[in-house]
């Protein structure tokens, strides 16, 4: 949405402009710049009380204005909006020219909401690039397995060692214990701590606990508990 300095003679163009400041010090930022001078130079006068963020900008810049040329008062125009008049030193005319905005410059056309230069892009990415990079951690998981035997003669030694063997990048593995399931068989429950986006738990039972060369002495996996961490 733009606006433009004939819409700020009427109160749809300066309700734009009130919403536009709602927050901001300066049409542009934090400071003072050439679009607040053109934007106060097409306001007839202080907006009123409907429209707050407005007539708080104008009275800034107006302040703004008599601090940066001392020596003006009263009747002076900027960009034809009657700001200050000369001191004896310096004529209407002059001050009108040191205010005039550069040829070819059509304040009709003022864009408020206008995309950004090039050098405005440029001058956000660098921002942007300085800021100190943050890396998101991967979630991580707490997951109880039990490991069943072929029989009651399996060494469940053997079989915690051979599954103690897996190691990949992600996983840890945790205390342990032997739970009897009948018929003198036991079981091995284990703990492990994984990282989620490097760890499969189904993949790591399928690919490795129940395969060459653990599945010697592991008959089956089964998932007791998985938490997240």
């Amino acid at each position: 949405m733009a606006i433009s300095f004939a819409d700020l003679h009427t109160e749809a163009g300066l309700k734009n402009l009130d919403e536009f400041l709602s927050g901001k010090t300066y049409i542009s930022g934090d400071l003072i710049t050439r679009d607040d001078i053109k934007v106060y130079a097409a306001v007839t006068g202080r907006p009123g009380d409907g429209f707050p963020n407005a007539s708080r900008w104008y009275g800034t810049v107006s302040s703004a204005l008599s601090v940066r040329f001392p020596g003006v008062s009263s009747g002076v125009k900027i960009g034809g909006q009657a700001a200050a008049s000369a001191s004896p030193s310096v004529s209407a005319t002059e001050a009108e020219k040191e205010e005039a905005p550069p040829a070819g410059d059509d304040d009709d056309d003022l864009d408020l909401f206008g995309d950004e230069t090039e050098d405005e892009k440029k001058a956000a990415a660098e921002r942007e690039a300085l800021k100190p990079s943050k890396k998101k951690e991967s979630g991580k998981s707490s997951v109880l397995l039990d490991v069943k035997p072929w029989d009651d003669e399996t060494d469940m030694g053997k079989l915690e060692a051979a599954v103690r063997s897996v190691q990949k990048e992600g996983l840890l593995w945790g205390a342990s214990k032997l739970i009897p399931v009948g018929y003198g068989i036991k079981k091995l429950q284990i703990m492990m701590t994984i990282v989620d986006d490097l760890v499969s738990v189904d993949d790591l039972i399928e690919d490795h606990l129940t395969a060459e060369p653990c599945n010697e002495f592991i008959q089956s996996c089964d998932i007791v508990a998985f938490n997240k961490i």
